[in-house]
């Protein structure tokens, strides 16, 4: 299996799938993350494909109680005081350097929760073509010989989709909403593969066009909606202007939104998941970079 590895993705839809061959699955507001258990250690790797590994070093440490060979498929999240799973504390460490990184991680530990095994220890190496169910059986068997006090934990599941209603009925705080997966499904990169996933604020990805302000300090993003309309996104976090920052790369000139607001254009490729409003100024908050 080669790094950087590509992610499996899940399509919105309006309502979870019903019949007897879904796993339904908490889907948790935290940053996608494959762990990789080498030979020689733990390397971290975002959905972007990015080397994150300094800044999750907790997590990277408590990959070592992993055997070798194994990769796992998660979200790195990170609980406040209040018992809360904050995107925010999770994307302020994904911007941070090595060194402030270890002085949050001490603040506030990081878990892992994962919620598929992509490869696992010789003799059975890559287990993506093995259906879901094997591959859920495996991590859970896998995660039971880790210390008890370990941050890697399997993210909670149910193939009663009663039970997985409640959860998105009464679980808000730090959880987005529910993914469903065929229990027969293999692991198939990008959306190509049978996941579905229902959100309580529902998101979209679109490509960054440009930005507001500097290159070094975006104040707001110009973003293209699906529906090919570029429009500014609402003031950027401190956190997310640090994360896009260095994949700015300005073009000269000038551009402008249908709605006339002047932005910087950019050259490259940049996913960003939004919030978009119905309104005529076309309201969007960035959520995350992806």
């Amino acid at each position: 299996m080669d790094w950087p590895l590509s992610v499996a993705l899940a399509h919105s839809v309006p309502e979870l799938p019903t019949g007897t061959d879904w796993s339904y699955e908490m889907k948790l507001d935290g940053h996608r993350m494959i762990m990789w258990r080498t030979d020689d250690g733990v390397r971290l790797q975002a959905r972007s494909g990015r080397d994150v590994t300094a800044a999750w070093g907790d997590l990277a440490l408590a990959g070592h109680h992993l055997p070798a060979g194994t990769v796992l498929d998660g979200e790195a999240v990170i609980t406040t005081e209040d018992g809360r799973i904050s995107f925010e504390a999770a994307q302020a460490r994904a911007a941070s350097s090595p060194t402030r990184a270890h002085r949050l991680a001490a603040q506030h530990p990081a878990h892992y929760i994962a919620f598929d095994a992509l490869q696992l220890p010789s003799p059975n190496g890559d287990t993506r073509a093995r259906p879901y169910s094997e591959r859920r059986a495996a991590l859970l068997s896998l995660l039971a010989e880790l210390p008890a006090n370990t941050p890697i934990q399997a993210v909670s599941a149910t193939t009663d989709r009663d039970t997985a209603l409640t959860w998105y009925d009464t679980l808000h705080q730090g959880i987005e909403g529910i993914v469903a997966k065929r229990t027969t499904s293999p692991y198939r990169a990008g959306r190509a593969g049978a996941w579905l996933k229902i959100r309580h604020a529902e998101t979209i990805e679109a490509t960054v066009a440009g930005f507001t302000s500097t290159a070094r300090q975006p104040k707001a993003l110009a973003v293209r909606l699906p529906d090919g309309r570029v429009a500014l996104s609402q003031r950027l976090t401190t956190a997310l202007a640090t994360r896009i920052a260095p994949r700015l790369v300005p073009q000269p000139g000038r551009a402008h939104t249908q709605d006339g607001d002047a932005y910087t254009p950019v050259s490259g490729e940049i996913v960003v998941e939004v919030v978009a409003g119905t309104t005529r100024h076309a309201v969007v908050t960035v959520v995350r970079l992806r």
